[in-house]
């Protein structure tokens, strides 16, 4: 999910250790008004177009508000949501849709607003910097390449209720990818009649989800109230969700919590020293996002050389970076993409294909510095851009890098400090020499992870390519056979660490506390987190 970059749930993007999104608790025993959960944002949605979306507040708004044909469970597979049931072999599938299945002001959802959507996707016009998702769909890739027309698209709606997908080639996984945000359904004649405007207002997006987003006021609140035309309204339990913060201040945040004025709040590392002293009571779990340095590939850009990448690599010790940056229990130490909880071929794909973790050494990080001098011609060490987003805690991790890069190796950082859309923004257009990105699971498999660095993945912002990496994801994804796409993914992960067009940091794991009186907050890796669906408070609970 950008979700960070993407969810990249939430790159998508996320803007860096505390780039997500974070709800904020309040301590009091009941809730203020019975049935709602009140709630703060990191940051305002950029875009709330489903078909153009790339970032992780984006997509917590779009998960409660749409829905595609199948929603993420508890446990991260796809389970039934507009499509009641579907068929899928090696050549495609076929869904069918509910009858019952309703945008919000009354009319049906149909197959067509599957087969619109999908189309405008991958149309050049539309520049989605997710189309690649949909590239297991025929003819997909060719599209956005302006190869094929549009209507070339492998999917068909058969009647008002079936729709039809054909294959590009056999893909695994496809099932996982119709709960994503880039998979749901967009009605024509609305879409049409806001134009470019559509999903920039409350009321220029229409809803198929669980909830309306009833109250926009950029830059500083939101409001979403349950949708009585969704299909299974009966399972939610809020009357709305009230969002009245907007901050990207932590610290802020945890004293919205302390004086109640909203219900739900992660902790990052100064906060949860407060937390604890308060003895608030906390959870923690794993978001599935992994975290990186990202370098920029362009042509001019001295991060095109591989002995400077190596050079910060060596310099850099992951477990003291961890310690004293992140400070958040139950953090990794990052040692590739592909991070340490997600499923592989026989058990866990780290273990099915441990790596040998990078030790810093100062010595070879100099030698590789010096090398880099060399081939770029340089008498001094050089001066980079370091591209971040404007939290707190994002300039903890920028300051600590520039001074690690400047005492240990003589490099300057220059900190390019941005608010969350304008971060995205120039991330895009590659305006930096360095960014710190993360990237959380936009479905349940390793291939969400390792197709981040293809040539034709746009969230690829560094613009890295390597022929033979590139060969080794397509093997994968053209295949159902586990053990080859695993195989594939491993011998590409080899070379995206050899090569170095990143640099893993840590994998993220979240403390939170909430109110005493919420219950049923999905927490979890996969999908829109955190997921409030079917949160209930104590007075919901008491009716129960």
């Amino acid at each position: 999910m950008t979700h960070l970059t993407g969810k990249n749930r939430l790159f998508g993007v996320f803007a860096t250790c505390f780039g997500s999104i974070f709800l904020v608790s309040g301590c009091t025993t009941e809730p203020p008004k019975p049935d709602t959960v009140t709630i703060a944002m990191l940051a305002e949605p950029p875009d709330l177009n489903a078909t153009k979306a790339t970032d992780s507040e984006s997509f917590f708004i779009l998960g409660h508000v749409m829905e595609g044909l199948t929603r993420a469970g508890s446990d991260g597979k796809p389970s039934p949501a507009v499509a009641e049931s579907w068929e899928i072999t090696d050549a495609g599938a076929t869904f069918t849709l509910r009858s019952n299945a309703q945008w919000s002001d009354g009319k049906p959802v149909t197959a067509h607003d599957f087969v619109y959507a999908w189309r405008t996707v991958v149309d050049p016009k539309n520049a989605s910097e997710y189309a690649f998702i949909l590239f297991p769909i025929k003819n997909a890739e060719k599209i956005v390449s302006k190869k094929a027309p549009v209507d070339s698209l492998g999917v068909l709606a058969l009647d008002a209720r079936t729709l039809k997908v054909t294959f590009e080639k056999p893909c695994g996984y496809f099932l996982s990818l119709t709960s994503f945000a880039t998979y749901f359904p967009v009605r024509e004649d609305f879409h049409q009649l806001h134009g470019e405007r559509y999903g920039a207002e409350a009321n220029t997006l229409l809803y198929n989800g669980p909830f309306r987003l009833t109250q926009w006021v950029h830059g500083a609140s939101l409001k979403l109230e349950k949708n009585p035309t969704y299909w299974n309204a009966s399972i939610v339990k809020l009357n709305a969700i009230q969002i009245p913060y907007i901050t990207p201040d932590l610290s802020a945040q945890l004293n919205l919590y302390k004086d109640g004025k909203i219900d739900l709040v992660s902790l990052g590392k100064n906060t949860l020293k407060t937390a604890m002293q308060e003895r608030f009571k906390m959870k923690k779990y794993s978001d599935g996002t992994v975290f990186y340095l990202e370098f920029n590939f362009a042509e001019g850009r001295i991060t095109r050389n591989k002995n400077l990448r190596k050079s910060i690599q060596y310099v850099l010790d992951g477990e003291e970076f961890v310690g004293r940056v992140i400070s958040i229990p139950g953090t990794l130490v990052g040692t590739s993409v592909i991070p340490t909880w997600i499923a592989g071929k026989n058990g866990l794909f780290r273990e099915d294909y441990p790596i040998q973790s990078v030790k810093p050494n100062l010595a070879l990080a100099k030698h590789h510095l010096a090398e880099a001098m060399k081939e770029l011609g340089l008498k001094t060490p050089p001066t980079l851009v370091w591209l971040t987003g404007d939290s707190p805690g994002a300039s903890k991790e920028a300051e600590y890098f520039q001074n690690l890069l400047s005492s240990k190796l003589g490099i300057t950082l220059k900190i390019d400090k941005q608010i969350f859309k304008q971060r995205l923004a120039k991330m895009s257009a590659g305006e930096f020499d360095v960014v710190s990105a993360g990237w959380g699971p936009d479905y349940n498999d390793p291939m969400t992870f390792a197709d981040l660095k293809t040539s034709w993945n746009e969230n690829n912002r560094g613009r890295w390519k390597n022929a033979q990496y590139d060969e080794l994801i397509r093997k994968a994804q053209s295949t159902t056979k586990n053990t080859v796409r695993m195989d594939s993914m491993a011998a590409a992960e080899k070379i995206l660490l050899e090569e170095l067009p990143i640099l893993p940091l840590y994998e993220r794991s979240v403390i939170y506390t909430q109110s005493d009186w919420l219950a049923n907050v999905g927490r979890r890796a996969v999908g829109f987190d955190p997921d409030l669906t079917t949160a209930t408070t104590r007075d919901e609970t008491a009716k129960n």
